[in-house]
């Protein structure tokens, strides 16, 4: 009989996935067998008025881990059920709560299974109560051992984890800290982990915060808010790090400009002198706001340098609230965030405890 490991959070965007590949490259280089699927897909386009839902029901982020990683196609577990506004209103004009035969097929399949069994489950331990497919179902139905990833702002931050615990009992392994601020790290792994161990909570890793994992694509920016790409649209995949707002003299703009990296610019369209400095600084991509149209000598700079410029309908300051709404809330389905993140597991954090937990033996290299 198999082992089976789910990997859950109290919120959603936590952190799940970086953890996932960082587990599956150990085990991969170990050479031990695993499957991986996600039993509620929360990360999939499906429009209900083009089809039925798409079988097998293979979610995004397996998918991507898929290909990363280059598992053979059965080795991805399919998702029993789909999290989405026109699923979710089916199964409540159904009245149904449980996960269905498809949940049986799973059960049936980790306990058959020789490996390890890797699942990766929803956005916090309620969501997918209405599937029958929440984090604390399906440790019970799968008899699975439970790890949260945890986004650590401070040690009221513990609250959630204790509830868990509460709820999820002998399941729960241990926890990863997540996002942590790069200068606490080393405190944090000094004074709380072994607080936090002593409540019975095992720290298997403490992984800083990175804007690389927390950046989002200039097509998704476009998406987001709508925007007209006026230059550079095979550009769409530069990864945006930091938000500007050019509302300054030029004078100080360009000083501030120097101290950021991998910036989103945010200025009004009239503001040329702003524009022009924003492009030679670490601009991904320049968003002009308000009425007018950019300069040629603009569009023509914007071009020699690749940097995609985005022209929106809303004001600087709604244009701003949907960026900074995007940093953190997307998924992680780019090959540098997947190579990053195999890299901040590796370094930060302690996958020989959490095998030696699971009873796996698991050897590095």
């Amino acid at each position: 009989m198999g082992t089976t490991l789910l990997i859950g959070s109290c919120e959603p965007f936590s952190g799940k996935s970086a953890l996932v590949l960082g587990i599956a490259q150990q085990l991969i280089q170990s050479r031990l067998p695993f499957r991986f699927g996600k039993p509620l897909a929360t990360s999939l386009e499906w429009d209900p008025n083009k089809g039925p839902l798409p079988q097998p029901l293979i979610d995004d982020d397996v998918r991507f881990v898929g290909e990363t990683l280059g598992l053979a196609a059965d080795h991805l577990i399919p998702s029993l059920h789909l999290l989405s506004p026109t699923t979710a209103t089916q199964r409540l004009g159904h009245g149904q709560l449980d996960a269905g035969e498809g949940f049986d097929r799973l059960s049936a399949e980790v306990s058959a299974s020789d490996g390890l069994t890797l699942l990766e489950c929803a956005g916090s331990l309620q969501e997918g109560l209405l599937f029958g497919l929440s984090l604390p179902q399906l440790a019970d139905g799968l008899d699975a051992k439970v790890v949260l990833v945890h986004l650590w702002q401070d040690s009221c931050s513990v609250d959630a984890l204790l509830s868990a615990k509460q709820i999820l009992g002998e399941r729960l392994v241990g926890v990863v800290l997540n996002a942590v601020t790069p200068d606490e790290v080393e405190s944090l792994e000094r004074q709380v982990v072994p607080a936090l161990e002593n409540l019975g909570l095992k720290v298997f890793g403490v992984m800083p915060r990175s804007p690389l994992l927390r950046s989002v694509t200039v097509g998704e920016l476009v998406r987001r808010l709508d925007a007209r790409v006026i230059c550079c649209a095979d550009r769409e995949e530069l990864l945006v790090e930091t938000l500007s707002i050019g509302a300054m003299n030029v004078n100080s703009a360009m000083e501030f400009f120097r101290r950021r990296r991998n910036m989103a610019v945010v200025t009004g369209a009239d503001r040329t002198d702003i524009q022009l400095a924003a492009l030679e600084a670490s601009t991904q991509c320049l968003i002009l706001t308000g009425a007018g149209e950019p300069l040629p000598q603009l569009i023509s700079r914007a071009e020699e340098l690749d940097v995609p410029l985005l022209k929106v309908e809303h004001d600087t300051l709604a244009t701003v609230e949907v960026i900074e709404q995007a940093f953190g809330h997307v998924r992680l389905h780019e090959a540098v965030k997947a190579t990053y993140a195999f890299r901040l597991v590796e370094e930060h954090c302690h996958l020989d405890r959490l095998f030696e937990a699971l009873n796996l033996t698991v050897h590095s290299g």
